[in-house]
């Protein structure tokens, strides 16, 4: 089985898959990944429409195949299957599950992509996934339960449906920052991703003309062990590009540690620039250069 990834997964820019004009502009646009949407965005009217559109935007976009995926929608509705089976005959880079109630949605859909996969001459378990581990309740105690997960290649969570699913009126504190038990998803996600060995991706900014608060919360998850972030707007995209690409600085300086700990063979912790550095020193940097120098 051999998964095709783009060369990276910073920046995750949401179309909706009954707009054609939209899911060009993602396309041609500088989103490391274009996430065509038919759950959410569009109307239940309008989903066997869309599923055809994004069939044929795919066939008809195969050379960019490896950055266009699909968010279908989750498995507690009626349009799962249908989503799925309109789509993969085009081979979506990956698909986006949404609003999972834990691990065996997981497995289900690993399933159905299995065998359709096999009905339709693709390399079975080539499809990547990316899964929204915090809108539903249920979901949030188990966040830890996607390490060996098929396909998973990333985890990412969501505020407005766990508070649907809570019951509460409001995800945010007076101040606008999110309230505890969000947060609290927030952390478990990166906790999760860190887990499963898949990176963490951020959920969206619902503001897209306020870019420098984007800026700030992008730089921000990014220091807690982020590696990307899901957009709304186009506008969007080279900000988080810009907060998940680590600096020229932070690469000199992840290298300069590197080549200290392998000079020095079976150190545990070694001087530099006047403070000690141990191991985590360099497991940290070693992750920073897998960002831009990925095997």
């Amino acid at each position: 089985m051999t998964q095709t990834l783009p060369h990276k997964m910073r920046s995750w820019l949401f179309a909706p898959g009954d707009s054609e004009k939209k899911m060009t502009k993602a396309m041609e646009g500088n989103a490391d990944i274009a996430l065509f949407d038919l759950e959410d965005a569009v109307t239940p009217e309008n989903k066997p429409m869309a599923r055809a559109l994004v069939h044929d935007f795919l066939k008809a976009n195969a050379t960019h195949q490896a950055r266009l995926w699909v968010r279908i929608n989750p498995f507690d509705g009626p349009y799962t299957l249908a989503d799925l089976a309109a789509i993969m005959p085009a081979h979506p880079g990956g698909i986006m599950l949404p609003k999972v109630y834990g691990r065996a949605d997981v497995d289900k859909l690993d399933h159905c992509l299995s065998a359709l996969e096999v009905a339709n001459g693709i390399e079975e378990g080539s499809t990547p996934v990316i899964v929204l581990v915090t809108e539903t309740a249920e979901a949030m105690f188990h966040t830890g339960s996607y390490k060996g997960a098929p396909r998973v290649v990333a985890l990412t969570w969501g505020a407005e449906d766990l508070a649907d699913s809570i019951g509460a009126s409001s995800n945010r504190d007076a101040d606008g920052s999110y309230s505890f038990t969000y947060e609290l998803a927030r952390s478990l996600t990166v906790l999760g991703a860190a887990t499963a060995g898949v990176a963490a991706v951020e959920t969206i900014s619902a503001d897209y003309k306020d870019l420098e608060a984007l800026r700030l919360r992008a730089e921000k998850v990014r220091r807690d062990g982020f590696r990307g972030m899901l957009a709304i707007h186009p506008a969007q995209v080279d900000v988080i590009n810009a907060a998940f690409t680590p600096s020229a600085e932070e690469v000199a300086e992840a290298r300069e540690i590197v080549a200290i700990f392998d000079a020095n063979p079976g150190v545990g912790a070694i001087g530099y620039k006047g403070g000690m550095l141990d191991r985590p020193y360099l497991s940290r940097a070693l992750q920073l250069l897998a960002q831009v120098d990925p095997v």
